[in-house]
């Protein structure tokens, strides 16, 4: 444990599944953690291990060197910067905010020449890896910014992160490479849902599918972590069907400004869509898989099957 990190003062906003775990791994590394979150108590919640729990984004800016925002969208960030007890008005000139949404990167570099106004640094820097790994501080950063910025943060963004990855000297080609994986990890879910859906429809047990297909070559991370819920019934949601809503529209949105075909995107945008207006927006992606007619889907413990 540093010097500097006993110190340097951090705010995390957003204790949802990946904030709370950045906030948990800058606490265990030795900084102090300053946090707020929408949801009464769940800041309370985190400074009573260790920690300052603050009412509202400005509070919090306006105490730390570094805001980390772990929010769902571009909106979600507008409002912790400039809403009503925004951020940004209370941030110092050095400071810093990093962001960690997935967003357009139009977007993300326009705030980081807004920030620039008062003198506030920006890291674009999306985040990757889920809950598990943001806990053990082993999740990935895909990030941009000034040589100003690295300097000022980069010490907070490696003790947050496994694996940071600069990618340019400005705002931008940290969300574009951000989108490109969420194509690939939509696509592989949806396509890990319609290869399960096959197997069960043609009467194989799940189980089965599961156990030859992680051990064969058309396994993917995302089919071995996803078919993982389905086999156990429990779409308690780790990444949530309108995420993907979200982010493949995002990924398309990007694509047609320079009207570049994505096929496979497209049609995934399309299956996570027709699960949210069925009524599983809020469920774990892999209830993607519901979607499909005419299965019978592995029961969770004590419940019946769903068809």
């Amino acid at each position: 444990m540093t010097t500097q990190a006993q110190h340097a003062k951090v705010g995390v906003i957003g204790l949802g599944a990946m904030g709370l775990g950045i906030a948990q791994t800058l606490r265990n590394r030795g900084y102090q953690v300053h946090v707020c979150d929408v949801r009464p108590g769940a800041a309370a919640d985190f400074a009573s291990a260790g920690g300052v729990a603050c009412a509202h984004p400005a509070e919090l800016a306006a105490q730390v060197d570094v805001v980390v925002s772990v929010v769902v969208n571009a909106a979600q960030n507008e409002a912790v910067l400039f809403g009503e007890h925004g951020a940004a008005a209370a941030m110092r000139p050095g400071s810093t905010f990093v962001m960690c949404s997935t967003v357009d990167p139009n977007w993300s570099i326009a705030l980081e020449a807004r920030l620039a106004q008062s003198g506030v640094l920006y890291v674009d820097g999306p985040i990757s890896g889920g809950a598990a790994k943001a806990a053990a501080g082993q999740m990935t950063m895909m990030s941009s910014a000034t040589p100003a910025a690295y300097a000022a943060a980069g010490d907070v963004l490696d003790a947050m992160a496994g694996k940071v990855y600069r990618l340019g000297d400005k705002a931008g080609a940290g969300s574009k490479v951000k989108i490109i994986n969420q194509l690939l990890a939509g696509v592989h879910i949806a396509a890990a849902a319609e290869a399960m859906a096959l197997g069960l429809r043609e009467g194989v047990d799940a189980a089965a599918i599961y156990e030859v297909i992680t051990h064969s070559a058309g396994n993917s991370w995302m089919f071995e972590n996803r078919m993982a819920h389905v086999l156990a019934g429990d779409y308690t949601p780790l990444s949530a069907v309108d995420i993907f809503v979200k982010d493949l529209g995002l990924v398309l949105d990007t694509a047609r400004a320079s009207k570049f075909p994505l096929p496979l995107a497209a049609t995934a945008h399309q299956m996570f869509m027709q699960a949210s207006t069925a009524g599983y927006a809020k469920e774990d992606d892999s209830a993607v898989i519901k979607i499909f007619p005419g299965i019978t889907l592995p029961q969770a413990a004590n419940e019946g099957g769903q068809r």
